[in-house]
């Protein structure tokens, strides 16, 4: 291997290092409870509960400010779909489909 191949693989090694060490910088200890039976199924399938439980609350995070957007800026929408079906979109004549 070269000397610049072991430079770049260090780094990367290093970087990724970093970046797991402020990964648990970054989390937060905290309780939650759950179904024993799905807690048993995920330990013996060797899923991370913890990380599981991440992934999840993000999604349902992601869900929440959707449904926030769009309720803050219904107005605004429902304007511009009158706007669109009264008088058409706006550059439609330069279309090419």
């Amino acid at each position: 291997m070269s000397k610049k191949r072991r430079l770049d693989a260090w780094i990367i090694c290093a970087y990724n290092m970093r970046m797991n060490d402020q990964t648990a910088i970054r989390r937060k200890s905290t309780n939650v409870t759950l179904d024993p039976q799905l807690v048993a199924d995920a330990k013996a399938l060797g899923v991370n509960v913890s990380r599981a439980c991440e992934a999840g609350l993000a999604t349902e995070l992601k869900a929440a400010r959707k449904k926030q957007w769009v309720e803050e800026n219904w107005e605004a929408i429902q304007s511009s779909n009158a706007y669109v079906e009264k008088h058409g979109l706006p550059l439609a004549k330069y279309r090419m489909f």
